[in-house]
């Protein structure tokens, strides 16, 4: 049995480990992972995103899944939080797509206006 100071840090690492909400440092990428955007493609998507960051060794930036959005029509959507900067809604995605993201807007810092929701509406 371990004793409660133990049980109490291993809780607390768990913790630190899921709530995004205390450490908004780095990049945080949302996959809308519902049953609308599964069926129109993305979790290649995500994959594609969390290869693309493993390849290039990118540090502080994390990819996690949320249900739906809302804009199902629009997916696979998802919505790129980078530290300083507002919220980037991508839409209508690939996996060929989420690289170029990867590249473009998380190294490079150049959003790719092409795939966001607002270019798709015009």
């Amino acid at each position: 049995m371990r004793s409660i100071a133990e049980l109490e840090k291993i809780r607390q690492d768990a913790l630190e480990k899921v709530n995004l909400r205390h450490d908004r440092k780095g990049t945080r990428i949302v996959v809308g992972m519902a049953t609308c955007g599964i069926a129109a493609g993305a979790r290649p998507v995500m994959m594609a995103l969390i290869e693309e960051i493993k390849k290039r060794g990118l540090q502080h930036v994390i990819v996690t899944q949320t249900g739906c959005i809302g804009a199902c029509r629009l997916e696979p959507l998802i919505e790129v939080y980078k530290e300083g900067e507002g919220k980037v809604t991508y839409v209508d995605l690939t996996p060929e797509k989420a690289k170029k993201i990867i590249v473009d807007h998380i190294v490079n810092g150049k959003v790719v206006d092409e795939y966001t929701i607002g270019a798709y509406e015009k």
